[in-house]
Order: C-alpha cells, then sequence, then structure tokens
C-alpha cells in the first residue's frame, strides 16, 4: 500500500520517434508494463538541429509529453528506445541523456532496471550495436539491464526484429513497414519482464 502523499511507483518509457514506429514499439512495451502490475508513464524528447540553435515549445502539439529530469529521476525502472542512426541512438535522445549529470552525481538511478529496444530501416542496419551502446549511459547510472531471454520463442523464429538485447523492428526502406505480430509480441514481453522486475525492486516504501 503506498504512503499517503507519495507518488506510485512507474516505469519509464523514453523514447525519440521520427516515423512512428518506436513511438509503436514503446506503447506496447508500455502495455506490458501495465500487465505487470506497475504505471508506464510514456515520454519522448524533442527534435535538434544540426545547423542551428533551436527550440521547441515545452509541450508538444501532439503525442507524449516531453521528458523532464523529474521523470526520470523519479521512476521504479526505464525502457528507452530510438531508432538507429548509424549504428547508435538518434542525436535527439542522446542530447537528453548526455544532460543528466545531476543525476548521475546525485545516484538517483542506481539499481534501477532498465531496457533498450530500437528499429531500422534494414534486418542488419546496425539494431544490435545502438541497442548495445544504449546500454552504456545506463550501465554508468548503475542501472540493472534486462534483456529478453530466449524463453521468448519468437527470438528463435523471427524473421524480422527482435533481439536478447532487446526488441527491435524492421522499418523498411522508406519506413513504411509496420511493427509485425512477432515485434509487438517481444516488445510487450519486454514491458512486463522490466515491470516485474521494477515492482521487486521498488522500495518497499513506494509499494
Amino acid at each position: 500500500m503506498s504512503n499517503p502523499g507519495q507518488e506510485r511507483p512507474y516505469v519509464l518509457v523514453l523514447y525519440y520517434s521520427r516515423h512512428g514506429a518506436t513511438r509503436t514499439m514503446a506503447q506496447q512495451i508500455a502495455r506490458g508494463i501495465e500487465q505487470s502490475g506497475i504505471e508506464a508513464r510514456l515520454r519522448t524528447v524533442p527534435e535538434i538541429s544540426s545547423v542551428c540553435e533551436a527550440t521547441s515549445d515545452e509541450i508538444p502539439a501532439d503525442g507524449d509529453l516531453y521528458c523532464s529530469e523529474l521523470d526520470l529521476a523519479g521512476c521504479a525502472g526505464l525502457a528507452l528506445g530510438s531508432p538507429t542512426r548509424f549504428g547508435n541512438m538518434a542525436a535527439a535522445l542522446k542530447y537528453f541523456i548526455d544532460s543528466t549529470s545531476a543525476l548521475w552525481l546525485s545516484g538517483a538511478l542506481i539499481g534501477k532496471p532498465a531496457a533498450v529496444f530500437s528499429a531500422s530501416s534494414s534486418l542488419h542496419g546496425g539494431q544490435e550495436s545502438t541497442l548495445l551502446t544504449m546500454m552504456l549511459p545506463l550501465l554508468h547510472h548503475g542501472m540493472l539491464i534486462t534483456g529478453l531471454p530466449y524463453s521468448e520463442q519468437e527470438l528463435l523464429t523471427t524473421q524480422t526484429g527482435g533481439t536478447p538485447y532487446g526488441p527491435s523492428h524492421v522499418a523498411g526502406p522508406k519506413a513504411g513497414r509496420n511493427v509485425d505480430a512477432t515485434e509487438l509480441k517481444l516488445c510487450q514481453a519486454q514491458g512486463r519482464r522490466l515491470g516485474e522486475l521494477a515492482v521487486k525492486l521498488a522500495p518497499r516504501s513506494l509499494t
């Protein structure tokens, strides 16, 4: 039972999506998280410009809210998602992660479970390197990385996305391919696994 005036625990699903596939994955991971009995909080990050300084409204015109430092600091677990950009996470998401030094100094994320997910335009388009490099800043924060075990049979049969490092999606050369049933199932499985761990690891004062 939660204490009066204390926020209920939640798992943060933080993602950047350009064409919508990573957002769909985030929504399915959130569904799996909530199936485990804990709230999922969807958040995104604003785009950044490569040619000039740019600013965004504090509240986006549509879609999920932009993530704040408080959203990240207060989470009981984290799912981090990005499309693949040359084998790495998108600049917009890395820009946000690079701004979390204060949380690193305070140790706010130490001991909390985390998972990663990604999408690419081709089957061998850098999904695994993206997932692995997304884990690195989370390890610096002291988070506990959870992937997908091979008890998820779809990992053995998938012809599209899906890795033991985290869910993935093959979007096609023009990003027009929808997230398929296998990819969706693996996203939900990752969400449930992450949510179950967050419930077990959350301080008793939050549950």
